[in-house]
């Protein structure tokens, strides 16, 4: 067994943080319907999942479905609450097979009451997978869970952003605190974050491509972090040779 399939628990943390764009878009250049672009994305999940393990990864996010997409068409919005349905009941058992971890972020009172329970039951069943944790934004919108947050400082004056982040994941659903994101990726060739982890992308790296949603493989995903271990990430320190050149 390599070392990126070691428990997420004893490795370094690498959160890799993806927004799946393109699905429609990818079916309207095809003379198809956007629901056949969602159908089509769906399988793509399970590749990456599969393959960001052996990458490093220990906390793959993905943007499955924001606040704002309510406001896209009702049957467009039915058949994506359909195919999370279908998509728990297809994979909760492999993910507790390859010990994968799966919890939501975001609302969930707006969600069909059904649903909200599979959410809740996938979570339970799977709590104790150790080889990466899958998280799903559903009904989700940073600026909202950052509010909520902020509602429940009780009155303090002065916190931690440690003890900030520990609210956010209350307000989020499920009280984990997840480490920062350290890699963003945007498929479908948009450049911007779409209300999406804001605060937790404080120092994420940004990685865009304009390659779909459908057509996103294990390989682009390893060319993606690829580029991520290219770069100098200073946190706002300047290295310690450049420091001493400029005294």
């Amino acid at each position: 067994m390599s070392q990126s399939r070691f428990s997420f628990k004893e490795r370094p943390e690498f959160h890799v943080a993806i927004v799946m764009d393109g699905n429609g878009r990818w079916a309207l250049r095809q003379g198809k319907s956007r629901i056949y672009g969602h159908r089509a994305g769906g399988p793509v999940v399970r590749h990456i999942v599969e393959a960001a393990p052996d990458l490093g990864i220990s906390t793959l996010t993905l943007y499955a479905f924001s606040s704002d997409n309510w406001q896209r068409p009702k049957q467009e919005v039915n058949l994506l609450m359909q195919l999370f349905m279908k998509y728990l009941k297809s994979e909760v058992k492999d993910c507790i097979k390859n010990s994968v971890r799966l919890s939501f972020i975001g609302r969930r009172d707006r969600i069909d009451p059904a649903l909200a329970m599979a959410m809740e039951a996938a979570e339970s069943s799977t709590k104790d997978g150790s080889t990466i944790h899958l998280r799903v934004a559903i009904d989700y919108s940073s600026r909202d869970m950052i509010l909520k947050a902020v509602s429940l400082l009780n009155g303090q004056k002065e916190i931690s952003r440690e003890d900030f982040s520990q609210l956010l994941a209350e307000a989020q659903n499920g009280g984990y605190t997840s480490p920062d994101v350290d890699l963003l990726i945007r498929t479908g060739g948009e450049k911007r974050l779409s209300d999406f982890l804001l605060w937790e992308c404080a120092y994420a790296e940004l990685y865009f491509t304009d390659i779909m949603w459908p057509d996103f493989n294990a390989q682009h995903l390893k060319t993606a972090v690829a580029e991520f271990h290219k770069r100098d990430r200073r946190f706002g320190y300047v290295p310690h040779a450049v420091a001493l050149l400029e005294k």
